[in-house]
């Protein structure tokens, strides 16, 4: 249909024996527009009853009955009610002079341009769009510049331990903090005492000096 070629490019056809509708979409974002039905009230009992005939005339008759219900949803009723249903939905879409093609009015179309949004951007949502992306990728790289594992032992070693000084996370190996010089006490000798009479131990002593207890 000649009207067609003015109008959205892509529509859906849902038109029954009852009567005729038609679903417009925008040609950018594919938001439909409905149009009202029209009920098929010209030769739409006769055409099925017709139809009805040819299905119990036999096997013979299925195709003469499948013309019929053709007939019924299709056919010169079927053009005129499609083609006021176009001159309806161009009541409800914009087109645009810039690019030739038809868009919704909630979603695609610039009001204050003249031109579907795609042509003439709102600028207002586009800055608001470009804030947004430029803020996702802060974020990323702010993140990215994080070290959230520093403080794991990837190694297998022993459980991390603050510096007593500066609060550095040192490891159980580690003697001494890289940062200021403190004495790790993980890593530190364990003093030893006497099971006898509780006197200090030196780590290679295998007696007590006051009691003679075995270490």
């Amino acid at each position: 249909m000649s009207t067609m070629i003015q109008f959205v490019a892509n529509y859906d056809d849902l038109s029954t024996d009852k009567g005729f509708q038609f679903k417009f979409h925008c040609d950018k974002c594919r938001n439909g527009y409905l149009s009202r039905f029209q009920p098929n009230a010209l030769g739409i009992a006769g055409s099925l009853l017709q139809a009805a005939g040819s299905f119990f005339g036999g096997l013979g008759s299925v195709e003469n009955a499948a013309y019929h219900i053709q007939r019924a949803v299709g056919g010169t009723a079927h053009d005129k009610a499609l083609e006021t249903a176009v001159a309806e939905g161009k009541q409800h879409f914009k087109q645009c002079t810039h690019c030739g093609q038809w868009v919704c009015p909630e979603v695609c179309w610039n009001a204050s341009a003249g031109l579907c949004e795609a042509c003439a951007p709102d600028e207002q949502e586009e800055l608001r769009a470009q804030q947004a992306q430029a803020a996702r990728e802060q974020i990323r790289h702010q993140t990215r510049a994080q070290d959230y594992t520093k403080d794991l032992d990837f190694l297998g070693r022993s459980a991390l331990v603050q510096c007593p000084s500066c609060h550095l996370k040192l490891s159980a190996d580690q003697k001494f903090c890289p940062n200021c010089g403190t004495a790790n006490p993980a890593a530190q000798p364990q003093a030893r005492h006497c099971t006898g009479c509780g006197s200090s131990l030196r780590p290679e002593q295998k007696f007590c000096a006051e009691c003679g207890t075995k270490s």
